[in-house]
């Protein structure tokens, strides 16, 4: 089975740079842990090799060019979007926390007090979630009693059956979920199925927080774009902020919130870019995020 996807450890590259900033727009430590050492190098030996196509032109040292890549191509949508997710978690008063594809995301192994009472199921694709947890044991880390692993395709119109079945899961209690970094690899049709298995399963209250590409793409979606498909994972439909609403609308969901690029900037990235000047990030071009109630 394969394990963990290409883009899913240079999302983590990405946040393991970053957690060694002496600020942090989101600081996740654990990051690196769940990398291999052959993995961080030849992800930061790809990356430096292909600062011509990032930024044509560049002078500077490798180590200076890898540091580019990753402040103004990398970084900014897994630390964007999971310091939104989390913010949004933590206000939600939800029970339950449901991350889907959740790849190597590492909420679950260092989630803060305030997380302690909920229960997080990790849903995610059998070779994925096998991989993941055997990168945990080797990392030697241990998974909290709170933390669920569950082996499903969100392709598959009967994935969420995983999650209603799984003992530690109340279809009565509020919930949060975060469909983080998928909605672009995802036809409209398979976005449009997976929110209708989530109204299933989600009660009146519960929340859905997600990052989605923004219709008309730019040179910068353009660059994003063509990473993900030399990963292998080609990104698929792109909306704009009524579309995406009245699909949301259409399976049961209100938006409550909707930022662009310039209001993620301005709520997540301005507090690091004042005490960073020299190195400013700033959100991706035409990459919203959402915030949706189930209604």
């Amino acid at each position: 089975m394969e394990g963990i996807g290409m883009t899913a450890r240079v999302s983590a590259f990405a946040r393991s740079q970053h957690a060694r900033s002496r600020d942090c727009v989101y600081c996740d430590p654990l990051a690196e842990k769940l990398l291999t050492q052959q993995e961080m190098q030849e992800i930061a030996s790809s990356m430096t090799q292909g600062i011509g196509f990032f930024c044509p032109g560049f002078q500077g040292t490798p180590e200076e060019g890898l540091r580019w890549i990753v402040e103004h191509q990398l970084a900014p949508s897994p630390l964007g979007r999971a310091a939104f997710a989390e913010s949004a978690l933590e206000q939600s008063g939800a029970q339950q926390y449901l991350i889907l594809a959740a790849g190597l995301d590492s909420f679950g192994l260092r989630q803060p007090g305030w997380a302690r009472g909920m229960e997080i199921f990790e849903v995610d694709l059998p070779g994925p979630s096998a991989d993941k947890q055997r990168r945990i044991e080797a990392a030697r880390l241990t998974a909290p009693e709170n933390l669920h692993f569950l082996a499903a395709d969100l392709a598959d119109p009967t994935a969420m059956d995983a999650l209603r079945t799984h003992p530690a899961f109340d279809g009565e209690k509020r919930s949060f979920c975060s469909p983080l970094g998928i909605v672009y690899y995802l036809k409209q049709q398979d976005f449009s199925a997976l929110l209708r298995q989530l109204a299933k399963v989600l009660p009146a209250g519960s929340r859905v927080a997600m990052d989605y590409p923004a219709r008309d793409p730019s040179a910068q979606f353009d660059r994003q774009s063509a990473l993900a498909k030399g990963a292998g994972e080609a990104m698929q439909a792109a909306y704009t902020r009524q579309e995406m609403e009245e699909l949301l609308q259409s399976v049961g969901f209100r938006v409550e919130k909707d930022l662009n690029p310039a209001e993620i900037t301005e709520t997540y990235f301005a507090p690091y870019n004042e005490r960073n000047p020299d190195h400013p990030i700033y959100a991706a071009e035409n990459v919203n995020y959402c915030l949706a109630e189930r209604i």
